[in-house]
Order: structure tokens, then sequence, then C-alpha cells
């Protein structure tokens, strides 16, 4: 699929601004997920190999939503690191087109400052501090982003992602959630459990050899 495909289902600043970064073909998993419903406010379970494009997939719902006005976007990652990676690539791409924050500080407390914010990129641990103490600006949310959601396993990290997403299904009626992941042994259910359409893709930018290194030589499975 052609980026010039979905020219007519994009904000034309959204189309503006991933042509001027070269992307003009979607790669597969990211037309199927056009084709399950991205852009018509579906839940998604997102598993595609690393560097698939999961986070265009992404993209492309919440800065939509946040263009046409439909609602902030938040997106969930595992980690403060990864969060100020999502952070500084999303504010080279968009700070021109919508205001982008990051919230991974150890204060506990409501942040009302975010309600200026169009964007939010933030931790579990965060974003429960955040919903505790019913930070005003929630119910302004539209897109929620889960960053490694198989995550869900992780006997630290899981209990609270968990309650998160049933507490912001709950709290927002209208929400979409897009879940990501290479690495999910459950898709079937999990996508179940999120009320989500499963969209499932094996294409990888580089091809992956398996095989065995032994006394420092390696001898590949498919050669």
């Amino acid at each position: 699929m052609d980026l010039s495909d979905l020219k007519q289902d994009i904000p034309l600043q959204l189309f503006t601004i991933l042509d001027k970064h070269g992307i003009d073909t979607l790669r597969p998993g990211q037309e199927k997920a056009i084709k399950a419903g991205l852009l018509e406010d579906k839940n998604l379970l997102i598993c595609t190999p690393t560097a698939s494009g999961k986070t265009l997939i992404s993209e492309l719902a919440f800065v939509s939503n946040i263009m046409n006005k439909k609602g902030k976007g938040i997106y969930i990652v595992p980690l403060k690191a990864l969060a100020t990676d999502k952070f500084r690539d999303f504010k080279e791409k968009y700070n021109d087109h919508f205001q982008i924050a990051l919230s991974i500080g150890d204060l506990d407390s409501a942040d009302p400052y975010l309600k200026e914010y169009d964007l939010i990129i933030t931790t579990s641990e965060k974003l429960d501090s955040l919903i505790r103490h019913s930070a005003p600006w929630l119910k302004d949310v539209k897109t929620v982003v889960v960053d490694e959601v198989h995550l869900l396993n992780d006997p630290s990290r899981g209990p609270t992602l968990e309650i998160l997403l049933t507490m912001l299904r709950r709290m927002l009626k209208n929400v979409q959630i897009i879940a990501l992941s290479a690495t999910i042994g459950n898709p079937k259910e999990l996508a179940d459990w999120l009320d989500a359409t499963l969209v499932e893709d094996s294409w990888r930018p580089v091809k992956l050899h398996r095989g065995i290194l032994f006394e420092k030589e390696v001898e590949f499975f498919d050669q």
C-alpha cells in the first residue's frame, strides 16, 4: 500500500510530515492495521517483529486523533529511558504541530500542567499515580498506546499495567487502545481481553538467521 492511498483518510498535515520523512510505502503490518480499522477507532493488538514499523502504526492513530481534535494521546512505555527516546523522536517530528510532554518524574501528583499537552509519554508507574490523583485531563484522552504490552506477564510491572488498562477502559468509554509487541505467547487471548483485533505479520526488514554458537564459530540452520 502506498502512502498516497491514505491521503483522504489521514489529516493533510500528517500526510505531509510522513512524506517529508521519506515514507512513501507502508510495510505489511502497517497495511494490515489500516485494513483492520486503525483509522476507524478500532482497538488493535499489533504483533510484528522488531523494526517492522509498529511505532508508525501507533502514530497514524494518535496523531490523526489529535489533529482531528478527537482527544489527547497517551503513550505508555515500560522504562524511563525508552520514554525519553520516544519523547525526543516525536518532538523532532511533530513539535510544530501539537504539544508533547514527557511525564516520568517520581513526584506522586496529578500533574495538572499536562492539561495543556496533546501527547503525554509516560511509564505505567507514573500513569498509575496520575489516575490515583484523579488528573482531570484524563477524561480528554482518546488514544492509548501500550508499547511492549507483553510485559503484562512480567511479575514486577505486569500487575500495574493490567490494572491501568482495566481502569482506562472503564473510565474512557470511547478510548482507542493500540497495543504493540514483537513477542507475545498468547496473542489471541490478549486480543480478546483488550476487545481488540489481532494484527499479526512476520515481515522484517532484515532476514533472521538461526544458528548455534560453539567455540567461537556459528553454524546456521538455514544455510
